[in-house]
């Protein structure tokens, strides 16, 4: 009966640590440095706006706080985050609407939606 019960508890942490994991948004990735299209999610999946002529109403919607988003030149759409411990290269970006940014920070996937934790922000080098 114990050896039992001592498989039947391997058994559980074996499945439970995993789920654990999972649940709690697993571990995480290594920082990354990327370029594109600061842009707002509810323009830019709503109706598709972006550009240079989208950059006024683009900057409302995002000081009104509608969630920002990174468009890479390949097509990729990163909703960016805020890093609890540095509000700051998050914040810089609200003044960055329709421009071409680089920022740097965890990525992250969960459920199809791709997510940048932003650690660092600027304009992108032409």
């Amino acid at each position: 009966m114990k050896r039992f019960v001592a498989v039947f508890l391997i058994l559980v942490a074996a499945f439970a640590v995993p789920a654990l994991a999972e649940q709690h948004g697993g571990p995480k990735s290594a920082e990354k440095t990327m370029s594109g299209e600061l842009v707002d999610m509810g323009c830019y999946l709503g109706h598709a706006a972006h550009g240079e002529k989208h950059i006024s109403c683009a900057t409302k919607c995002i000081s009104n706080g509608m969630p920002m988003g990174l468009l890479t030149s390949n097509g990729q759409l990163y909703l960016i985050t805020l890093n609890h411990d540095n509000a700051d290269p998050y914040n810089q970006l609200k003044n960055m609407a329709g421009k071409n940014v680089t920022v740097t920070g965890e990525v992250a996937t969960r459920n199809g939606i791709k997510a940048i934790d932003v650690t660092a922000a600027q304009l992108a080098s032409k």
